[in-house]
C-alpha cells in the first residue's frame, strides 16, 4: 500500500510569493561577519608583534628648546641595530615598559655617529599624553626599546653630482629639523655647491632647536634663513611661515640645476612643492622622507 501525502495549504506555493531570508540565516550572517572582523584585527596585531624590539638605555635627556628635547641612546651592545642606520631622514619605533603604543621618531644624529660612537640622537616634541611626553620624563639609565631602523631616507643621488646640480634649498619646521640636521652632518656636499639654504621655520627663537650649530652648518657650506612666526619684539629677521618667505626671495636662478629636500608640517611641503614646481624645479628632485 502506498501512502500519498497532501500538501497543507499553508505551504501551498504561490507563483508570485517573495521569500527573504529566516532570521536565523541572519544571525548566522553577522555573526560571520564580526567573526571575521574579530580575525582580521587579530592578524594585523600578531603582524605588528613581528617587530624585532631592541632594549637600550638612554644615555642624555636634555632640553634643546622650549617643548623639545634632545634624547640620546647607547646602542652600543646592537651593532646591527646601529649599523642599520645609513641614510639621513630614516626613523624607527620607540616603546616604553608601560606606554600602549610605541612613537616613529625620525633620527636627528647622522650615520657616522651609530657607526663609529654607538648612539642615536633624537630631538622629540614632549606632546601632553603621548609616549613622546613620557619618553621625555625619563633619565640616563633608564631602558627604552627600539625597533630597527626604517625607511628610505632623502635619496641624495638624485641631486647628485653638486656640479650639476648647484642650488639645494632644504625647508624645515619644528621637529621637522631633526633629519635634516642629520642630513647636514652626513654632508651632501654643500660646500661644492653654489647655493645651498636652510629656510627653518618655528614659531620663536625659544622653540628653534640647535642654534648652537648654526655656526657649523654655515662653515659647511649652508646658508640658513630663521623664519618665525611668532616672533618677539626686537626681531629684525624673516617672520610669517617658511613658505612666504621663500615665495618672496626665491632666487633661483636655473630650475633644471635646483634640488630641494623638505621636512615638516605637511601644509609647509605641499606649498612650497606647489611653489617650486610652478618655478619648474622637477619634482623628482624635490626629496622627503616619507
Amino acid at each position: 500500500m502506498s501512502l500519498f501525502i497532501s500538501p497543507s495549504p499553508s505551504l501551498t506555493l504561490h507563483p508570485h510569493a517573495h521569500f527573504s531570508p529566516s532570521m536565523s540565516i541572519l544571525r548566522r550572517f553577522h555573526l560571520n561577519l564580526r567573526s571575521r572582523r574579530r580575525l582580521a584585527t587579530v592578524s594585523a596585531a600578531v603582524r605588528q608583534d613581528t617587530t624585532v624590539w631592541t632594549p637600550a638605555p638612554l644615555s642624555e635627556v636634555e632640553h634643546a628648546a622650549e617643548s623639545l628635547f634632545h634624547i640620546a641612546i647607547d646602542v652600543s651592545d646592537a651593532p646591527d641595530l646601529a649599523a642599520s642606520h645609513t641614510l639621513a631622514g630614516q626613523y624607527l619605533q620607540l616603546r616604553l615598559p608601560d606606554a600602549s603604543k610605541p612613537s616613529f621618531l625620525a633620527i636627528a644624529s647622522p650615520p657616522k655617529l651609530a657607526a663609529k660612537h654607538g648612539v642615536f640622537e633624537f630631538l622629540v616634541k614632549s606632546v601632553a599624553g603621548s609616549t613622546a611626553e613620557a619618553l621625555c620624563a625619563l633619565k640616563r639609565g633608564d631602558v627604552v626599546e627600539l625597533s630597527q631602523v626604517m625607511g628610505n631616507g632623502f635619496n641624495i643621488d638624485r641631486i647628485e653630482p653638486p656640479e650639476k646640480y648647484g642650488t639645494v634649498i632644504v625647508f624645515a619646521t619644528g621637529s621637522g629639523i631633526s633629519p635634516i640636521r642629520s642630513l647636514i652632518e652626513s654632508g651632501f656636499d654643500a660646500g661644492n655647491r653654489s647655493d645651498v639654504r636652510l629656510y627653518y621655520g618655528a614659531r620663536n627663537l625659544q622653540r628653534m632647536a640647535y642654534q648652537d650649530r648654526f655656526k657649523d652648518w654655515e662653515s659647511s657650506g649652508v646658508k640658513i634663513f630663521p623664519v618665525l612666526s611668532q616672533p618677539d619684539d626686537g626681531w629684525t629677521g624673516e617672520s610669517g611661515y617658511v613658505q612666504a618667505a621663500f615665495s618672496k626671495a626665491k632666487q633661483i636662478s636655473n630650475p633644471l640645476a635646483t634640488g630641494a629636500v623638505l621636512c615638516g608640517q605637511k601644509q609647509m611641503t605641499e606649498e612650497v612643492t606647489s611653489i617650486l614646481v610652478a618655478d619648474g624645479v622637477s619634482a623628482d628632485k624635490i626629496l622627503k622622507n616619507f
